[in-house]
């Protein structure tokens, strides 16, 4: 009795162990959430200036959707992009500003780049057709080709598409993108993007430069 009831308990408790682990599983065939092109933005690029000033620059509401290519073609890839970039100088410099620039963009990194593609081999002219008195006259013509293609791959590559260059007297100053194509041809690998922003900073004898870089998608 006492062999019997111990068996039916292991029984029991090896049951409720298989039900917690199917419990425990994730469902199957659950697909993955749509691509909304949210990225997060990150941290300000900020900087001192030896004579004082404090120039920052920053993006928000961000945005990275890979699109298809109007080429359709395999090695193309092309992003839907837009985001708010904002370059501020604040502080008590000693120094008596003039201005200057925010140039907004984005740089898109691809794994291995496409280069040259050629076709070792040969090509030539055949003909085919029936004797006739003596003589072959020709009913078709074709062009065999032979031989193998070769691909020159290059290692990865980063562009940089500038978006957007605003010339400032008074800063704070502003670059809003929106809905706009980024593309980039010849790429067979991973590719990658990121958004950039450069704010330039002048006085009559000094450029201060202090750049953003947003967080890399991979695609």
């Amino acid at each position: 009795m006492i062999l019997r009831l111990g068996t039916l308990a292991a029984c029991t408790l090896l049951s409720l162990a298989t039900a917690q682990l199917a419990n425990a599983e994730p469902p199957a065939d659950v697909a993955p959430p749509p691509d909304t092109g949210i990225v997060a933005s990150a941290p300000a690029g900020v900087v001192t200036t030896p004579d004082g000033w404090v120039l920052s620059v920053v993006a928000s509401d961000e945005t990275q959707l890979p699109v298809a290519p109007l080429t359709t073609a395999v090695s193309s890839r092309e992003y839907l992009v837009g985001g708010t970039f904002t370059g501020t100088v604040s502080g008590d410099g000693s120094t008596t500003l003039k201005g200057g620039t925010l140039e907004a963009g984005y740089q898109v990194g691809c794994g291995i780049e496409l280069g040259q593609v050629r076709l070792i081999g040969s090509a030539g002219i055949g003909t085919s057709g029936s004797s006739l008195t003596g003589g072959l006259i020709p009913t078709g013509v074709t062009f065999p080709l032979s031989g193998t293609i070769e691909i020159h791959a290059k290692p990865g590559t980063v562009s940089t598409v500038t978006v957007n260059k605003k010339e400032f007297k008074k800063a704070p100053v502003r670059v809003t993108v929106k809905d706009t194509h980024v593309k980039v041809d010849g790429c067979v690998g991973q590719s990658f993007l990121r958004s950039y922003a450069t704010l330039t900073s002048s006085t009559d004898d000094t450029d201060d430069v202090v750049a953003y870089y947003g967080v890399t998608k991979s695609v």
